[in-house]
């Protein structure tokens, strides 16, 4: 070999790591993220099977306390607008609003439960209640599992130089699931 061959088959072989090292550091990053996208859709998706399953049982709690506390309409109303306002929301920002609000209608039943001793021994409301406890238990969980893929997400599409693939291929910034303010204090409970 001569060295105009061997001259030339560096320089190719340079200009060819220029052009692929990029390459491949941007294939890498772009997989990554979609990965790490997919992951907090999946989170997102074991969240809102628990909330369904709160929906879902919802309706048999409400009826059961409705016999015992027929003079608490505007507590069971609030409930069961806000159990329909779940169902009508369409984004994961109004799902999330939306869940939020039941939570805190379901934390006001909960006070109203307290007045009513024959109510709280009744065998069907304790498996109800068990069943929703249990439910608050798994939406605690997932929404912790979902708010860690989140945090994942976001530190990396805003780390360097991830975060410049990231702005190239419109990767956006998830939102947490956070509680609500109000929902920061327990409920006070009053006989």
């Amino acid at each position: 070999m001569t060295n105009r061959f061997k001259t030339a088959l560096i320089i190719i072989g340079i200009v060819l790591a220029i052009i692929l090292i990029p390459l491949f550091y941007l294939k890498s990053t772009y997989n990554t993220l979609v990965r790490m996208d997919e992951g907090v859709k999946a989170a997102w998706a074991q969240v809102e099977n628990q909330l369904q399953r709160r929906y879902d049982l919802i309706p048999n709690y409400v009826e059961t306390v409705k016999g015992y506390a027929a003079h608490e309409k505007e507590v069971l109303t609030r409930v069961t607008e806000a159990r329909a306002r779940v169902g009508g929301a369409t984004s994961v920002e109004e799902k999330i609003r939306a869940n939020n609000q039941l939570s805190s209608a379901l934390s006001r039943l909960l006070v109203v439960v307290e007045r009513y001793p024959d109510l709280k021994a009744n065998a069907n409301f304790i498996r109800l209640q068990d069943e929703l406890a249990g439910t608050e238990n798994r939406i605690a969980v997932e929404r912790r599992r979902f708010n860690e893929a989140v945090r994942a997400y976001n530190t990396k599409i805003r780390s360097f130089p991830a975060n410049i693939v990231a702005g190239m291929f419109g990767f956006e910034k998830a939102r947490f699931f956070e509680v609500p303010p109000e929902r920061r204090e327990a409920p006070k409970v009053k006989f």
